[in-house]
This record gives structure tokens, C-alpha cells and sequence, in this order.
């Protein structure tokens, strides 16, 4: 991979948006950026959002100096439309965000550009579990998020930098991004990420995990997330070959092959049950790990 320094006239900051209101995000983001004396263009692509009020809210992106809110008029999928930013963009470096997070410190900006002047080709930022627990205590999604928060430090992912990768928060020099691009075969939702991570070893980027996150604080209910868990779980499945030995589920279903047809047997029986548990007012974390496992293995079937 390169050794080009970055420059600071050449910072593209790209965020794929569907029906989330992201100027606020934007405006912080501006704001940082006026002040950090680099020449900068923040695109937001939209990817289809069916909300009036949303796109409404979004098109006031265009009135901040070198913003541009793009929409697409429909949806082509969370790979192509991280492409289509990638193809619009200018910078040398690219820092890919996700529309659902805060910005959470004033030297965001700074932090990443005072690592990018180093050797890495790609720098992953993390992320950061948000909320108030007392509120989100039943919210499926923070219950997991809060659960795996521990892997999310960067000394943790540092222990497997390419397992570890999310295109939640990252900032990766152009050259990497138009050798890899996303793959746009994962038009539904899950697994681009972990796919992005494979290539980037397959290609040996440098990657550099810092404790730079984002703030995850926009939770849907419990219906929604598991609706996009059983979503992800078919597009593990379509790509199984593919992701083994990057996904964390397809490792404990090799590791524990004896076991699953229990596991199996669990979900035949007990799984609508579990399932208008997770969706319902007071969700049981483990029923979500049982329930994601045989949902998957009902898909193998």
C-alpha cells in the first residue's frame, strides 16, 4: 500500500443516509472543519428515504459551506451507495460515517487527522454505546450493544484488526478505497462490513484501531432490530462461503457442530415464543443469541 502522507487540503467527509434526519450531525462536523484549516466537502447521499419531512430536514445540509446533500430517488443498497460517495468525492482521505451517530467531541476531526499523518492506510474509530440505561433497559438493541460495548475499545480490537472492522466510523486514504470498494452483491442489510475487513487483509491495507468513536444513541424498538438481526442472518447465509473465519457465528456453529441440532430442536420448538419475547416489552438477551443461532441454522436447512 502507499506511503503518501496526508495532505491537509484533501479530507472528503461521506455519510450514506436512509430516512434519518442527519444536519445536526453535519453542522458539528462543519464546524470542525471550519476550524481545522483544511480544505474539506462533506457529502450526505441519500439511499431512498421515503420520508418527506426527513428529506426536508436534510436538504438544509446544502446551505453549509462545501456540504452537498445528494438524493438518489431510490434505494440501491448500502454498498452501492458508499460507492456512489466514493465516485463523487475529492479527497485523498475519506472519512465514511454512519447518518444514526453523534459526534461526541469537539477534536473528532483533529484526532483523526493527527493519526492519518502517520503510515496507515485505513483508521478505524470505533464506537460508543449511548442512552441512558434506565430509559433503554428494555430496548433490545441497547441490551446488545451495552453487552458487546468491551470489544468495541480500541485495545480490543487491536487484537484482530481485520475481524474487527465496522464502516460505522472510518477513515481510509482513496487509493485503498477505489482498489477495494464495497461490494455491491450485499444489496440487503448485514455483513458488508465484515466482507470490507476481509478484503483489506486479502489486500494487507494497514489499519490502525484508535479510540476515536462515534456515539451510538438512536436505538429502534425491538421489533425493528430483530427484524434486521433475521435480515442479516439470510445475508450471512448467501455469503457463508465466503465470510467463513470472519464471522463470529459461522465460527461457533464449526466449533460446536455436535450441539446444533439441539440448538436446532430449540428454535422448531421454542421459537415463536422467543421470538414475541425479543419483540416485546421485556426482551431476554440469551433468547436473542439461542434464537439468532437457529433462525440461521433454520436457513441452512
Amino acid at each position: 500500500m502507499s506511503d503518501a502522507k496526508v495532505t491537509t487540503t484533501e479530507l472528503s467527509v461521506l455519510i450514506p443516509e436512509y430516512n434519518h434526519s442527519c444536519y445536526e450531525m453535519v453542522a458539528a462536523l462543519h464546524r470542525q472543519l471550519e476550524t481545522a484549516g483544511i480544505g474539506y466537502e462533506i457529502y450526505v447521499a441519500d439511499d431512498g428515504t421515503t420520508d418527506d419531512d426527513i428529506i426536508r430536514s436534510n436538504v438544509r445540509i446544502n446551505a453549509l459551506p462545501h456540504c452537498l446533500y445528494i438524493i438518489t430517488g431510490h434505494n440501491i443498497g448500502r454498498a452501492a451507495i458508499r460507492n456512489l460517495l466514493l465516485k463523487v468525492s475529492h479527497g485523498q482521505w475519506l472519512l465514511f460515517l454512519d447518518c444514526d451517530m453523534e459526534i461526541p467531541s469537539d477534536g473528532f476531526i483533529s484526532d483523526y487527522l493527527q493519526h492519518a499523518a502517520g503510515n496507515a492506510d485505513v483508521i478505524d474509530g470505533g464506537i460508543r454505546v449511548g442512552g441512558n440505561e434506565t430509559m433503554l433497559g428494555c430496548n433490545l438493541r441497547y441490551l446488545y450493544e451495552k453487552r458487546s460495548e468491551p470489544r468495541h475499545r480500541a485495545s480490543e480490537r487491536r487484537k484482530n484488526p481485520y475481524h474487527s472492522f465496522r464502516t460505522t466510523n472510518f477513515m481510509i486514504r482513496r487509493s485503498v478505497a477505489e482498489l477495494i470498494r464495497f461490494d455491491e452483491r450485499f444489496r440487503i442489510y448485514g455483513y458488508e462490513d465484515v466482507i470490507f475487513g476481509k478484503q483489506l487483509a486479502s489486500h494487507r491495507a494497514r489499519i490502525l484501531h484508535i479510540d476515536n468513536p462515534t456515539v451510538l444513541t438512536d436505538y429502534e424498538d425491538n421489533t425493528a432490530f430483530l427484524l434486521k438481526t433475521e435480515e442479516a442472518m439470510r445475508s450471512l447465509n448467501l455469503f457463508h462461503t465466503e465470510l467463513s473465519g470472519y464471522s463470529s457465528l459461522l465460527s461457533i456453529i464449526d466449533r460446536w457442530r455436535m450441539v446444533m441440532p439441539v440448538i436446532s430442536m430449540c428454535y422448531r420448538l421454542l421459537g415463536p415464543c422467543m421470538r414475541r419475547n425479543l419483540m416485546g416489552p421485556h426482551p431476554i438477551l440469551t433468547y436473542f443469541n439461542i434464537y439468532k443461532l437457529g433462525y440461521y441454522l433454520s436457513l441452512t436447512n
